[in-house]
């Protein structure tokens, strides 16, 4: 009996021959337990020592969670089940990108410094301090059925337009033949905040078509300099409607309570948990 938040079959047979295999030392506890027990604090956001003892001793998933986020297996794991839809052409290359931001829990504070540090936490655990105390912001490109197809983890004080380039160069889909992973987009749309010249000089350099609306005083300003001021830039009002595909992804992500809310101390365990959260957008239907 598959119980709430667990792997379906059809879900569990997607991903078991993406997982790592030990084939030597003793017997460990079976994957599809431990993944049903991270899936279930995802979920709940509740502390490891509470995920409840059917899925095991609590410190076997954290240290499995951990190993697995360290070693790249979860970013693995994306990438593969991206390159299968790619294949199959259901991926629709219509990107919508945007920024939400998770307020951290005060449990999230506190982790060590790397390096020599500056006591820049946005550098260091992308943790922002603002007016309402410590935030992440998750930058994030989806696909045109609103599922994630990379995303970037900053403090929630960054503005969204500086991470732009950052957030397009985490699309990399590998190709399950030769010939390297694709990376550019069919078409890109943004709200005001990427409107910029950098921004669209950096779309037009790349060949990509954009639909970002002009802010009130870029369109002002051009409108003082006259002729000088250029034309304004394209705008499809029709396929701007189509944007909202973003706002939906970031409402399933943060269905996982863990997501919506960061509890996690370093960026690496919830850029693994947003990973994992993106993945399980990808196997489960729309």
């Amino acid at each position: 009996m598959v119980r709430r938040h667990e792997l379906s079959d059809l879900e569990w047979e997607a991903l078991s021959g993406l997982l790592p295999r030990s084939s030597t030392g003793r017997p460990r506890l079976d994957d599809r337990k431990v993944l049903n027990g991270i899936v279930w604090k995802l979920r709940t956001g509740s502390a490891w020592r509470d995920v409840p003892e059917r899925y095991g001793p609590w410190r076997t998933l954290y240290t499995r969670f951990r190993r697995w986020a360290l070693d790249g297996t979860f970013t693995r794991m994306l990438a593969e089940v991206q390159a299968e839809k790619d294949a199959a052409g259901d991926i629709d290359w219509l990107v919508s990108v945007d920024s939400t931001v998770a307020r951290a829990h005060q449990h999230a504070a506190g982790a060590r410094k790397k390096g020599r540090g500056s006591g820049d936490e946005v550098c260091d655990h992308a943790l922002g301090r603002s007016l309402g105390g410590l935030t992440t912001k998750i930058h994030l490109a989806c696909d045109g059925r609103g599922r994630p197809l990379g995303f970037v983890l900053t403090g929630g004080n960054v503005s969204d337009c500086t991470r732009f380039e950052d957030v397009l160069d985490t699309i990399k889909v590998p190709r399950t033949g030769p010939g390297r992973p694709r990376t550019r987009p069919n078409h890109i749309l943004g709200d005001k905040g990427y409107s910029s010249r950098k921004i669209r000089a950096y779309l037009r350099k790349r060949g990509i078509g954009h639909t970002i609306p002009e802010r009130r005083d870029q369109r002002g300003h051009r409108a003082r300099r006259g002729r000088g001021g250029g034309r304004p830039p394209a705008f499809d009002k029709q396929l701007y409607k189509h944007r909202n595909v973003v706002e939906r992804c970031f409402n399933r992500l943060k269905q996982y309570r863990a997501i919506a809310t960061r509890y996690d101390k370093t960026r690496e365990s919830y850029q693994a948990a947003v990973t994992l959260a993106s993945l399980l957008l990808w196997v489960r239907p729309l």
